[in-house]
């Protein structure tokens, strides 16, 4: 450890830094530290997840610092810095050196910090991780660093050198390492804030627990000098024999050619780049089969640019809307799905494995869905890669939730960025069918300009999915009223109602109308009621299991006289850790409106609505 604080202390001194941070760094803006080769924007890998890795999966040391001393001191003076930056911290210099990794104690990576050690359950603030790891450059190569996901703020060093900043907690990045590395001994160290901001997205108050940390996986990928960054592959709603889309490639020359075969169909295509290195891709796979919930066939398809290679699984289908219908491959379908948080059965804490994924979508399976709503931020690929192989669509959501700063700029440059991220990571994934812009935003002229520019930019870069949002609505009496300004950017329409739990009483459920002042299609993208897993009585004793199954069999009622209805996905697959469910000996920090328990156990209402979609006694186009 004595020479790792060596090279620490002489890796920043040469950095030259003139202002490393202001007061409130990383809490508030992006450092004022100038651009280098060493400290660039993290740029986004299409299909990153796919390509060989070196894992940096498993113990990093870590240290807390709740006051942030780690960047900065008391005295905010350029030649004082925090005890991570300060290159006076040598040994035998007559400082106290505040910190040793190597003596600190462990976090395993993916994970959140609150679920793997007590004293950290609800902890929020900036946490150092520090890992060693050994590498040698080969020639002619670059490479990344790949972060599935750092909830929230998050600053990278190689070898004491910064790399790049992040913002967004939900979607993956990626951040070139290249001039950072030495041959063989080499070590990482991140810094990852979660605190909460007025101006984030999301905002300070959300209804889910805020896991902070390396809540997914990171590795090293290693590409050539020009690399397939980014690509999109995807069915032709006009004429369904025909793949199309586009190959980028960073540092190509124009003219250079990108080859995308299909061995399986025994096909194959070539396409040259243009000045803005990109291909566009079509061409006519013959036996091609469409990707379906009852048939989710995915094909390997390969790309190669030059010396760069990578493999993917996809699928191919179409999904559309036709006046208040949804079509997925030209045909009707109605969406029979659940909302699921990302929230790991069994131990809690942020979902992140093959494993998670498999119990929450298997459970959906079990239900009978063919479609689930991903609320509310973009969840980890192996959630994206289940679907596709399990044959279930998949709402996607930008995190835009409640009342964020809508008026202001930056927060708007902030969404649309992890918007970005979160398409250009997973576009193509064949489950995604809907991109979801915002959930439960408060009604006025900023929000809907604001949500409306989103909307406008997912469908400049995917032009192949359905937009969508879910909307308050209101009403009087036995009415409900859906005519939010903002359904106008939308092409389904996504409404969240809680009729017999938040307002009235099960039996008046049937009794209510419903008025759309949009001729789209419509999921009810929320409804349901709570109840805790094994507490038993009447129907219309709250909190029971009795009490939420009969809240479901009245909604089946309601639902079924909504002429467009064409989906809907009750609020939720799972019961979920939120801080502001405090009721002891009922919620106890869980929202308790899963149909399943955080440990599994099936609630009445599962049963309900699994008995509604197996015999598809609710919706249309079933």
């Amino acid at each position: 450890m004595r020479n790792l604080m060596k090279l620490v202390a002489s890796a920043v001194a040469c950095l030259g830094f003139t202002t490393l941070f202001a007061a409130t760094a990383l809490a508030q803006s992006p450092a004022t530290e100038q651009a280098s080769p060493t400290n660039k924007a993290p740029i986004v890998l299409t299909g990153g997840d796919e390509r060989p890795a070196m894992s940096l999966n498993g113990d990093w040391h870590s240290i807390p610092d709740p006051y942030f001393g780690g960047l900065y001191d008391f005295h905010k003076h350029e030649s004082k810095r925090g005890w991570f930056m300060n290159a006076k911290a040598k040994p035998g210099d007559p400082f106290p050196l505040d910190y040793d990794f190597a003596q600190s104690p462990t976090l395993h990576v993916p994970g959140d910090w609150n679920t793997q050690i007590a004293e950290l359950f609800f902890y929020e603030g900036p946490m150092w991780y520090q890992k060693d790891f050994d590498y040698n450059l080969k020639p002619g190569t670059k490479v990344f660093l790949r972060v599935g996901a750092a909830n929230y703020k998050s600053i990278f060093w190689v070898n004491g050198k910064r790399i790049c900043d992040h913002t967004g907690g939900f979607t993956a990045f990626a951040c070139e390492v290249t001039p950072a590395l030495v041959p063989g001994h080499n070590f990482i160290v991140a810094v990852v804030d979660d605190t909460r901001h007025e101006d984030g997205v999301p905002t300070t108050k959300t209804d889910w627990f805020n896991y902070g940390g390396l809540t997914r996986e990171v590795g090293l990928i290693e590409v050539p000098d020009a690399f397939i960054d980014q690509f999109d592959l995807h069915l032709n709603r006009a004429d369904r024999s025909e793949v199309d889309g586009w190959v980028h490639v960073a540092n190509a020359k124009p003219g250079e050619a990108v080859e995308v075969s299909i061995a399986e169909l025994n096909a194959k295509t070539s396409a040259t780049l243009g000045a803005d290195g990109r291909a566009a891709i079509a061409f006519h796979p013959a036996g091609l089969k469409l990707w379906s919930p009852e048939s989710p066939k995915l094909y390997r398809v390969r790309l190669t640019a030059g010396a760069d290679s990578l493999q993917d699984e996809i699928g191919f289908r179409t999904i559309e809307v036709r006046g208040t219908e949804i079509l997925l491959n030209g045909s009707p379908v109605f969406l029979r799905g659940i909302s699921i948080h990302a929230e790991a059965p069994y131990r809690t804490g942020r979902a992140y494995s093959y494993k998670d994924a498999e119990t929450l979508l298997g459970w959906a399976k079990e239900l009978g869905c063919n479609y689930v709503r991903l609320a509310h931020y973009p969840h980890d690929e192996t959630m994206l890669h289940t679907a596709d192989r399990l044959g279930l669509m998949v709402w996607s959501e930008n995190p835009v939730y409640w009342a964020v700063q809508f008026d202001n700029p930056a927060v708007y440059a902030n969404a649309q960025n992890q918007l970005d991220e979160e398409i250009n990571t997973s576009r193509n994934h064949p489950s995604i069918i809907l991109w979801s812009m915002a959930n439960e935003t408060p009604i006025n002229d900023d929000r809907t300009k604001f949500i409306t520019a989103l909307a406008d930019h997912a469908r400049s870069i995917d032009p192949t999915r359905l937009i969508t949002a879910a909307l308050l609505v209101h009403g009087t009496d036995d009415t409900k009223i859906v005519d939010d300004p903002l359904g106008a950017a939308l092409d389904v329409i996504g409404t969240n109602e809680y009729i017999g739990w938040y307002e009235r009483h099960p039996e008046d459920i049937d009794k209510f109308t419903w008025k759309i002042a949009y001729d789209k299609p419509v999921i009810m993208s929320e409804f349901g009621a709570g109840a805790k897993a094994g507490l038993h009585g009447g129907p219309d004793d709250r909190w029971t299991e009795e009490y939420q199954a009969n809240v479901y069999q009245h909604q089946m009622v309601m639902l079924n006289k909504i002429p467009q209805l064409r989906g809907m996905s009750p609020w939720v697959l799972m019961d979920f850790r939120s801080p502001v469910r405090v009721l002891p000996g009922i919620q106890d920090g869980f929202n308790r409106k899963g149909l399943i328990s955080d440990q599994g156990q099936k609630k009445e209402a599962f049963y309900v609505l699994q008995k509604a979609y197996v015999d598809k006694t609710v919706g249309k186009a079933q």
